[in-house]
């Protein structure tokens, strides 16, 4: 069985996001979104609310699982014997910064390999930061995100707004 992995921080899961796990899902046997959990980094949903986002939107998907990770990447893929990351680019800005950590993961664990999956054109300029800041002014972010995250994310900044 062919597995491999898709680390990210999913801060909110995007179409770019979905686009990436669909594909890849259709080329291996098991597929697990590994949901980065790091304290040092602020995030505007937990991670329980992005694992919850993900396995809505993958739940017709049934090659695919979530999972939350507070170590090394490559640690977690050691550990649950999973042998490939996958890696989304929008364009060569991302793949310089990706081929890099690909460079330290290799160093890390050799076993493990990377691959590159170029998102659909549709998606190409779809950032997570632009995404937030958009909805933070009650943009409009259908184009960019599924209705569960554009709900989530609205929810997210009333509240914010509520508290101000």
């Amino acid at each position: 069985m062919l597995r491999a992995g898709f680390p990210g921080s999913f801060d909110p899961p995007t179409y770019g996001h979905l686009d990436v796990i669909r594909r890849a899902a259709k080329i291996f046997d098991e597929l697990t979104v590994i949901i980065a959990v790091n304290r040092e980094k602020r995030y505007l949903f937990s991670p329980e609310e992005r694992r919850y986002m993900i396995e809505q939107l993958v739940r017709d998907v049934p090659n695919v699982r979530v999972d939350l990770c507070d170590t090394l990447i490559v640690q977690y893929l050691r550990e649950h014997q999973i042998p490939v990351m996958i890696r989304g680019v929008r364009g060569v800005a991302d793949f310089s910064y990706e081929f890099d950590i690909s460079m330290i993961n290799k160093g890390l664990d050799p076993e493990i390999e990377t691959l590159f999956l170029t998102t659909d054109p549709r998606y190409f300029v779809v950032r997570s930061s632009v995404i937030k800041e958009l909805a933070s002014f009650g943009g409009d972010v259908s184009a960019m995100v599924p209705p569960l995250v554009a709900e989530m994310l609205k929810n997210k900044y009333d509240r914010s707004a509520e508290k101000a």
